[in-house]
């Protein structure tokens, strides 16, 4: 049970941490320094794509499972859990340039309000 629990809880922060990478990015036009976690998250990311390094959290969740006495991932968490299921797998690549473009709009939004910040608007008294 406990660790069907957390074979559970770590596909939920799995699936947390793959819209955090994608669109985290906007959150530090709000909190600037979220800019740094999303920028290591990120790369992470872009580093399982590019060079198939293989996630820890996708480990985590495989072992809790054969724990469980289920059966573990077959192949990784995007394949078992979006490709396929959410979208078409022709449609991975295209997807995937798609997540890397809104990473860069994101960046660039950061970038452009950095450096030209809104000024405050002080209310005059009613």
């Amino acid at each position: 049970m406990v660790f069907r629990v957390l074979a559970e809880a770590t596909m939920t922060v799995h699936f947390a941490f793959l819209v955090y990478v994608v669109a985290g990015g906007f959150l530090a036009w709000r909190w600037p320094w979220a800019i740094w976690p999303h920028l290591v998250l990120a790369g992470w990311g872009f580093s399982t794509i590019v060079f198939g390094f293989d996630c820890p959290l996708t480990h985590l969740e495989n072992w809790a499972r054969h724990e469980a006495g289920e059966q573990g991932l077959r192949t990784g968490f995007i394949d078992t859990y979006l490709t396929g299921v959410v979208y078409p797998e022709r449609y991975t690549t295209l997807l995937q340039m798609l997540a890397g473009l809104v990473v860069l709009v994101s960046w660039t939004g950061f970038l452009i309000r950095r450096r030209h910040p809104t000024r405050a608007r002080v209310s005059a008294p009613s």
